[in-house]
């Protein structure tokens, strides 16, 4: 009886262990979904590809970005200064990137806008976070907006 429980318990945690182990591959095989409303939090300054430095947003800065459908959209406010910040556009992403390629936005960004439309990030996420990291010349990590969800 002792060796017919123990086989049964041994049984049953291989189980829950497997269902387990799999959801977990299941869970890095999704791709990531921007699909929704993600306000900037903090951004990370990186040498030789490693954070090297950690900042908040300045008090009042609030930056916020809506994916749906291929398109985004986004805002700025900046207390100190009364230069409009926005853009939109459309994007793609794939596990390991974001292209987005803004079509119009404030006075401000169209100046950006006219010399390049296309904007590409290294992307890092989870369901409620990501992070778009801008990668140099040489192919190296730069700097990163990390966001988190909101909706």
């Amino acid at each position: 009886m002792k060796n017919f429980i123990y086989v049964l318990a041994t049984v049953f945690l291989a189980t829950v262990f497997l269902a387990w182990n799999h959801s977990q591959d299941t869970e890095k095989a999704r791709p990531l979904s921007l699909e929704g409303v993600w306000e900037l939090v903090n951004y990370y300054t990186y040498e030789e590809n490693e954070v090297i430095d950690s900042f908040p947003n300045s008090e009042g800065y609030r930056q916020v970005k809506m994916y749906k459908d291929g398109k985004v959209m986004w805002t700025r406010k900046v207390p100190t200064d009364s230069t409009q910040w926005y853009g939109y556009g459309g994007y793609i992403t794939t596990d390991t990137s974001l292209v987005e390629t803004l079509e119009y936005g404030s006075a401000s960004m169209m100046r950006i806008i006219d010399t390049s439309r296309v904007f590409s990030f290294e992307l890092q996420g989870g369901k409620d976070w990501f992070r778009q990291i801008s990668i140099n010349e040489n192919g190296d990590r730069t700097f990163s907006e990390n966001y988190i969800r909101i909706k």
